[in-house]
């Protein structure tokens, strides 16, 4: 997406910090791309902090506009390039935490709470619910309720469930029309806490999904059957991800320690990891945005 490159472009421009970690790749792989986590910045291709915001965050993504839209535990708030908050939501009386946000086509903003009451809002660029979905995780925890809800093409909710096993389709009225389950034999099974965090619907209408403390990246087919699995020692509670234009898959690992595993790798689909990024001492990647990837526009879906 044009745009996406567009907007980091706009960004570098008007700041520069010391680099921050290192991307290792043998082909000369670099990426530029917003983290979240305990560091909320979006990272250069050399490595250089261009843009930053001095707080813990759990969701992020570059606008086409240049501006950044970040999701914290109880607030969501989308910047501009000076660090203007043009839109500002606060978590709902009731609820504890905000899990995800994203912007939509419409102009509204998806956001996810977790609670009393756990759900799926639309809220238009005024301030207005305009869709609220009430969403089943089978728990009361509050914290393992639900992760990166992303609304699909056909007005449904793809929703991860933590520790319910389980990614959710849900209609706009709060019916559940799919469930893809991740605690499968072929996956370890309940043991393995295959816990879905990020889902992602792909063009060929496949999922793919990181599982945090199962320690995989998972593509599943429409169906729910598992079509493809990435798992070694590089994984380290993966959480956010992206499916990169080119076919790759960057996940975040929000466990590495040190420079003992990576924080973030990219995936090919024949099971490469093509790039890896590293930062000494650093630990909590939970969500990426993948702008630019050696000049050029990642693209992708996330």
């Amino acid at each position: 997406m044009k745009t996406f490159l567009a907007a980091s472009l706009i960004l570098s421009s008007f700041l520069s910090a010391a680099p921050f970690g290192e991307q290792i790749s043998e082909s000369g792989i670099k990426h530029s791309f917003l983290m979240t986590g305990t560091k909320t910045a979006i990272i250069g291709e050399d490595c250089e902090v261009i843009w930053e915001v001095l707080a813990n965050s759990r969701d992020g993504e570059v606008l086409p506009n240049g501006n950044v839209l970040i999701t914290f535990a109880k607030e969501v708030k989308e910047f501009t390039k000076e660090k203007k908050v043009v839109f500002h939501y606060k978590l709902a009386d009731g609820n504890k935490e905000i899990s995800t946000a994203t912007r939509l086509a419409d102009g509204n903003t998806l956001i996810a709470e977790m609670g009393a009451k756990p759900r799926i809002l639309e809220i238009s660029p005024d301030g207005k619910v305009v869709i609220e979905v009430a969403v089943k995780p089978e728990t009361d925890n509050t914290h393992m309720q639900i992760r990166m809800a992303r609304k699909l093409p056909n007005g449904n909710y793809l929703v991860p469930h933590l520790l319910a096993f389980a990614i959710k389709e849900y209609t706009p009225k709060g019916e559940i029309v799919r469930t893809i389950k991740t605690d499968l034999p072929e996956l370890g099974g309940r043991e393995k806490r295959n816990w879905p965090f990020t889902a992602i619907l792909l063009e060929d209408g496949r999922i793919m999904a990181n599982l945090t403390n199962g320690n995989k990246t998972v593509i599943f087919d429409k169906d729910g059957k598992v079509n493809w699995v990435f798992a070694d020692d590089r994984c380290a509670d993966p959480c956010g991800g992206q499916f990169l234009a080119n076919g790759n898959v960057v996940a975040c690992q929000y466990g590495s320690k040190a420079d003992a595993r990576p924080d973030a790798i990219e995936i090919s689909p024949d099971k490469k990891v093509v790039w890896e990024f590293k930062a000494s001492k650093f630990r909590g990647f939970h969500e990426v945005h993948v702008l630019t990837t050696n000049g050029k526009s990642a693209g992708g879906r996330r």
